[in-house]
């Protein structure tokens, strides 16, 4: 027993030793008062640079913002600038008519106004659907309803009441449809 106390006590010296603080050495250097102004000089310096930065960016995005804006406040403005030589020529062809006495010449009129507009719309990219004698389609067609036909198949479109247009690829609205349907006789035998 007094071996291990022994043991015990010789432990405990031996982890005294090794837990005994060590004074640190300070790591100081002195700077120069030319070098710390410089250091201050160059942080005034950055802090400016970082200030100029800030607003930069802020000014950018507002610019980028205001310009978003407008573009899609004023996006068809090219459009219709190609449009109003119609309106000035359908105005013309209005006035004309009031004074014509030949009915060819105003129906002339109106044909070259229209031909003038379906060019217009050719070139922004609107295409008629052309739905007679094509198989109903959901997504292209609005049937109003049905009728009798022998001259077209079953789910057809047999008649347009008025034309639907796409841009591209893009439905802009649907052609109103009449679909065939078999004839009563035909579909009760």
């Amino acid at each position: 027993m007094k071996k291990e106390a022994e043991k015990k006590h010789d432990h405990s010296k031996h982890s005294h030793e090794e837990e005994a603080p060590t004074s640190p050495t300070p790591a100081y250097s002195v700077v120069s008062t030319e070098a710390f102004a410089a250091a201050q000089a160059q942080i005034a310096e950055l802090k400016d640079r970082l200030l100029r930065a800030q607003a930069e960016w802020d000014n950018s995005r507002k610019r980028i913002l205001r310009e978003k804006e407008d573009a899609v406040r004023y996006a068809g403005e090219g459009l219709l600038e190609k449009l109003l030589p119609v309106l000035d020529n359908f105005e013309m062809g209005m006035q004309a008519a009031r004074t014509a006495t030949d009915p060819k010449a105003i129906a002339q009129g109106f044909e070259m106004v229209q031909a003038q507009l379906h060019q217009f719309l050719r070139e922004a990219g609107v295409e008629a659907i052309d739905a007679v004698g094509h198989p109903f389609d959901p997504h292209r067609h609005e049937a109003l309803g049905h009728h009798e036909s022998t001259d077209q198949p079953e789910g057809h479109v047999l008649t347009q009441m008025r034309k639907g247009y796409k841009l591209k690829d893009r439905l802009l609205r649907p052609a109103s449809v009449f679909v065939a349907k078999p004839p009563e006789n035909k579909a009760s035998s």
